[in-house]
């Protein structure tokens, strides 16, 4: 059965299509964000002196754009699509849906707004003032009535595993993100946490870690658990390990946040924990990754025809590669070296990069034929281009801050026989200098590849039907229904 005959008009697909659209425009607008400030690092004078274009301005609005407004867009449009599909039954509330995907715009033009002006709690990846945090609550809780409502009223009896790694993102950040947010407004755009000191530092990284663990790990799980099996034509390689996989990483990630504060003023027994939770976390996670990955059996030659299921496959290796390093880097001795390093920038980028973005843009272009009611994207080729694009702008990225990290780790903590410090920080700086050259020049690839996703969404969007037959390299391969 082709992909266009999948349709189904009871579906409502109208705010898949506005999410999906969103997801490829703000992951262009994000990550060019990213790339500008990662070019201020190389030269710094491309602030120009401006102060809503400085380094520590964009940074926030960069994460915030990339995790929030890309990745989050892709969560609502592949959630609100898979729970219909899965459930056989049309979406709890249309209005809802609508008032989610208007609202979810509103908080990311929001944050646009705010952070270059410099209004920011300053806590990481929740930096956006009180009154856009009640927006995204309120925001947040359409989203989780109109989905598990869509479960309430399925026409089958079985809740696919998609759907229970959606539900429990959905229901974990909510949690996460009212807890840390807690605060008492002294203006308008100003605000203090009801937290204080330590307490306040293990509550952002409660949040911190697990907006992580839960908004770019489980919410991207149930991502991948419904299409890389679609895209493949197979049945999950096992059921039984998906489940597992579920309870095992739900229960363990919650508990790895302290890892970010190995050496301050954090109880010991609080960051040893943390560091055995996270090592244990490698366990499910690479759990999950050889099923997504075994799910090829038998249908390995499609990789070669496939850059869809390309992108959806790497993402997965990328995905067990940043869950051995991040248990790795939270053992102490090695976070000795590896913490407030480029190590860490390069380990966030090979799961921010390799598996989430790689993971949604698979998403994404499996669905865009689909919700537009077409054969195929407009140009196969195109995708495989961009597939190259993206992996060696991820490979760039992700080995220069690697190399530059440990450099750095070395390079603080060498000292002299008398005890004096061998280099000053400025030193470590200049030896880290090329390395921001090629970390420039890979997400430069990235974003051409985000470009170039674009347009073949307009044209496939914009082609009439009929001639999308003409150019035989450009007609995919059937999928299964």
């Amino acid at each position: 059965m082709s992909v266009a005959s999948q349709v189904h008009p009871e579906y409502n697909y109208k705010v898949v299509r506005q999410f999906a659209i969103m997801t490829v425009v703000w992951g262009i607008i994000g990550m060019a964000v990213g790339v500008f400030i990662a070019a201020q690092l190389y030269w710094p004078a491309l602030n120009f002196d401006i102060p809503y274009l400085t380094f520590s301005r964009l940074r926030p609005l960069h994460t915030n754009a990339v995790i929030f407004a890309f990745g989050g867009c892709a969560l609502f449009a592949t959630s609100y699509y898979v729970v219909q599909r899965t459930s056989q039954v049309r979406i709890f509330s249309d209005k809802l849906a609508s008032f989610t995907f208007w609202g979810w715009q509103a908080v990311i033009v929001s944050a646009a707004i705010t952070l270059p002006l410099g209004l920011t709690s300053t806590k990481e990846y929740a930096e956006l003032e009180w009154p856009i945090d009640i927006l995204i609550t309120l925001v947040w809780v359409a989203y989780i009535i109109n989905f598990f409502g869509t479960i309430v009223v399925r026409k089958v009896s079985h809740i696919y595993v998609a759907n229970w790694f959606f539900g429990a993102f959905m229901l974990t950040v909510a949690v996460l993100h009212i807890g840390n947010s807690m605060a008492i407004p002294v203006s308008l755009f100003k605000s203090y946490s009801i937290y204080a000191g330590a307490v306040d530092a293990m509550m952002q990284w409660w949040y911190g870690h697990n907006a992580v663990g839960f908004f770019l790990t489980a919410g991207f799980l149930g991502m991948m658990y419904y299409f890389v099996p679609k895209q493949a034509g197979r049945p999950v390689y096992s059921y039984r390990l998906s489940v597992v996989h579920f309870w095992a990483l739900t229960s363990l990630y919650i508990w790895a946040g302290p890892h970010h504060l190995h050496y301050t003023a954090l109880p010991d027994w609080t960051q040893s924990l943390g560091m055995v939770m996270s090592i244990i976390l490698f366990v499910p996670s690479w759990g999950g990754m050889i099923n997504g990955i075994m799910t090829l059996s038998g249908a390995w030659h499609k990789l070669r025809t496939d850059p869809i299921l390309r992108f959806l496959i790497v993402s997965l290796s990328f995905y067990g590669m940043s869950t051995f390093e991040g248990p790795m880097m939270a053992i102490k001795t090695v976070n000795a070296l590896s913490h407030y390093t480029d190590w860490t920038i390069g380990h966030v980028h090979s799961g921010a990069l390799g598996w989430v973005a790689m993971v949604s843009i698979g998403s994404i272009y499996h669905l865009i034929p689909v919700l537009f009611n077409k054969p195929a994207m407009y140009s196969i080729k195109w995708i495989n281009v961009h597939f190259w694009l993206a992996t060696i702008g991820v490979v760039l990225y992700i080995v220069a801050m690697w190399m530059s990290g440990v450099l750095q780790g070395l390079m603080w903590r060498a000292v002299n026989p008398d005890g004096t410090l061998t280099y000053s920080f400025v030193e470590s700086l200049q030896a880290s200098k090329p390395f921001y050259f090629v970390r420039f020049i890979g997400g430069a690839f990235v974003v051409a590849g985000m470009l170039l996703m674009a347009y073949n969404v307009y044209k496939t969007v914009r082609t009439p039907n009929e001639e999308f037959s003409k150019d035989p390299e450009n007609s995919p391969q059937p999928q299964a229904a």
